[in-house]
């Protein structure tokens, strides 16, 4: 019986798919734990705009009748999720750009 998996393990998988910080690979522990820190708080803000934009359209939509409230609800849908794929995309980003210019 052959298995697929046989020799690897989680961190082979998870160290594939994690950015290997390209330009910011000289910097230290402490600076990489900042910058995570900041795309996290940022990542989380962007989907409390997404959360507020999806409540501002279902109150417009349907208790206020308020057509105004909610084309703006869906406007701030759909910004809090393209922050959040942004920012979420921004290591790959720099790691490709950085490749690029080497």
């Amino acid at each position: 019986m052959l298995f697929a998996a046989e020799k690897g393990d989680i961190n082979t998988i998870i160290g594939g798919i994690a950015p290997d910080w390209g330009p910011f690979g000289s910097l230290g522990n402490e600076a990489r734990v900042m910058i995570e820190v900041v795309m996290a708080v940022a990542i989380l803000l962007c989907l409390g705009i997404a959360i507020w934009g999806a409540a501002k359209q279902r109150i417009g939509a349907t208790a206020l009748r308020d057509t105004f409230s909610a084309e703006q609800g869906k406007g701030l849908i759909v910004a809090g999720l393209t922050g959040v794929f942004i920012i979420g995309s921004l290591g790959t980003v720099f790691t490709i750009v950085y490749g690029m210019a080497v």
